[in-house]
């Protein structure tokens, strides 16, 4: 793995703990709206679960704009992407296959 795609999953695995974060303090902060009467168990479940929601939808966004960024600034300084990759391995296979007959032809 690369240093690039390494950076990628660091950033994504702070997101998801930053996630779990913040649903264990919105639970925190709600269960003690409930306990205090200033809002009902069913309300304060579903308040959270549509907080989450709305994060889970903003984080997926974020990753995607992360992983466009990403590539765009890996284009930008000229890492290859992978198929451009695979395509010159198999055009040096084929190269190297070719040159392997020349040299056979020579040798007979």
């Amino acid at each position: 793995m690369n240093n690039n795609e390494n950076l990628l999953k660091q950033l994504l695995a702070i997101g998801i703990g930053t996630t779990s974060l913040v649903a264990e303090k919105l639970q925190e902060v709600t269960n003690q709206w409930v306990k205090e009467g200033k809002m009902d168990s069913d309300k304060a479940n579903t308040f959270v679960e549509d907080i989450m929601g709305q994060l889970k939808n903003e984080q997926g966004n974020w990753e995607a704009q992360m992983q466009r960024q990403m590539r765009n600034m890996m284009q930008d300084i000229g890492v290859p992407r992978q198929a451009e990759m695979d395509e010159l391995r198999g055009r040096l296979d084929r190269l190297e296959r070719q040159v392997r007959d020349l040299e056979n032809r020579n040798w007979r």
